[in-house]
């Protein structure tokens, strides 16, 4: 190995990350043993991939920056290694084909240049890059009754990294996502931004997904499509009767009256009351209103016999 990393690559010490990926890309084309023959091109082009690996590793370059490849090699005390340099020995793996293919992707970058095992020569075409797409990133979206009821639009800014024009360096910009909230949404609903992940050279950006959570209400839980009401009532109003005022979502006042004897179990039902349906905003579920029957603590001899006269 040639004794300065930066003369293999033929950059100088200042060089940014981008000049150290153009070089190596530059010069691992020309050596490669699938497009040079010449007598010595396959011990540059392992040089090359060391080379690379060490001044693309921030750790290593730091190290190799402050004590030479003797201290890379042979290793520098571990507080030393605070600033962020490599304290371990360092030793190249010594296969450059496999540098190659982690710098290019895919298992043969040639492929597109390569006929019959036939060396090309390139000129100014560029190897192919197989790309994956990321993961997709999930985050929650929580939502009040209110929106999930009336419909809304929610602005939300995120913050990811893009790639900068010419494909080596990258910047992390903020983008602001609106999402047009569907009246009759459910919790669970997935909303999908397709691509709006952080940039990578050799990566498809990650979908970003937004789940619906749905926050709690005080006045009503919801069933599907269906809203639940729960009040309170004395014993005299579930044997003689009452009405139910209910303030809805949407700032109706809906008068119930309740006609029947109410028992524990009994349940008034109010069609078209209830939450849209996301299918057809126009049609709604149920209004179900759940009874709480307070009993009187104690009666007087009294007021028992003339219950028990009643109900006879």
């Amino acid at each position: 190995m040639a004794d300065d990393y930066y003369e293999t690559l033929e950059i100088n010490r200042n060089a940014t990350d981008a000049d150290i990926k153009k070089a190596y890309r530059r010069l691992a084309l020309k050596f490669h043993p699938k497009s040079s023959k010449e007598e010595g091109s396959s011990d540059r082009f392992s040089q090359l991939g060391e080379a690379y690996e060490v001044l693309s590793d921030p750790r290593k370059k730091a190290t190799f920056d402050k004590f030479g490849e003797e201290g890379l090699k042979g290793g520098i005390p571990p507080e030393f290694g605070r600033g962020g340099a490599w304290s371990s020995k360092y030793a190249y793996h010594r296969n450059p084909e496999k540098t190659f293919k982690q710098f290019f992707g895919g298992d043969n970058p040639f492929a597109v240049f390569s006929a019959n095992d036939v060396p090309l020569h390139f000129g100014g075409l560029k190897p192919v890059v197989v790309k994956t797409q990321d993961l997709p990133i999930e985050r929650d979206l929580h939502l009040s009754l209110d929106d999930l009821f009336l419909g809304c639009t929610k602005k939300i800014k995120i913050s990811r990294r893009v790639m900068n024009e010419g494909g080596y360096t990258s910047s992390i910009k903020d983008k602001i996502l609106s999402i047009d909230v569907n009246p009759g949404w459910r919790e669970g609903t997935r909303i999908v931004f397709s691509k709006e992940g952080d940039q990578g050279p050799n990566s498809i950006p990650a979908d970003i997904v937004f789940l619906v959570r749905q926050k709690s209400h005080p006045l009503f839980e919801r069933q599907d499509d269906d809203l639940i009401y729960k009040t309170q009532i004395s014993l005299d109003m579930a044997l003689t009767g009452f009405s139910v005022n209910v303030q809805t979502i949407d700032g109706r006042l809906l008068n119930i009256p309740i006609n029947d004897i109410v028992h524990p179990t009994y349940r008034k039902v109010v069609p078209g009351e209830g939450m849209p349906l996301f299918q057809d905003p126009s049609q709604r579920g149920d209004l179900i209103i759940h009874f709480d029957i307070q009993f009187p603590e104690k009666l007087s001899a009294d007021r028992k016999h003339l219950i028990k006269k009643a109900l006879k």
